[in-house]
């Protein structure tokens, strides 16, 4: 089963719009983060990708993500509410909701402007290169997650 393209306008749009839904005191069905640190969160993937702000593992922890974490994050199959995040990934200190839902959505429609033949190939940070597919199924799978998680 496909996941919906986030590369294409319609599901961008739609990603958009579940964005929009969120409210500064949405509250999570799960989890620990509030909103505003859940869409620092789902930043961090598209900081990983557009900035130079988060280093790259070392060659050890690069093969481990690779054998270990990879197939999990690229496949087609739903994250469970109990995940645990890589340690970038957690996000304890206060967010500006407005900020980060403005930043989110500015990598989505960067994201979907560059499209799918941009990500072909692509090194991810931690992974190597992946196809446009599994940046599909990376992207689409982890914001469809936390959204769910708020309700919307």
């Amino acid at each position: 089963m496909a996941l919906p393209n986030i590369f294409t306008s319609t599901v961008t749009e739609e990603i958009i719009g579940r964005i929009n839904q969120l409210k500064p005191d949405s509250q999570a069905q799960w989890g620990k983060m509030n909103v505003a640190q859940m869409l620092a969160h789902c930043n961090v993937t598209y900081e990983m990708v557009y900035e130079d702000k988060h280093p790259r593992p070392n060659v050890f922890i690069g093969f481990i993500l690779k054998l270990l974490v990879k197939n999990k994050v690229v496949n087609e199959v739903p994250y469970s509410k109990k995940e645990q995040a890589a340690p970038q990934f957690l996000i304890k200190d206060t967010k500006n909701f407005e900020l980060e839902k403005s930043r989110l959505i500015a990598h989505l429609e960067k994201t979907q402007e560059l499209g799918e033949s941009h990500f072909e190939q692509k090194e991810s940070h931690s992974f190597g290169k992946l196809t446009a597919i599994e940046w599909n199924n990376m992207f689409y799978k982890h914001l469809n997650h936390h959204l769910s998680q708020f309700g919307v």
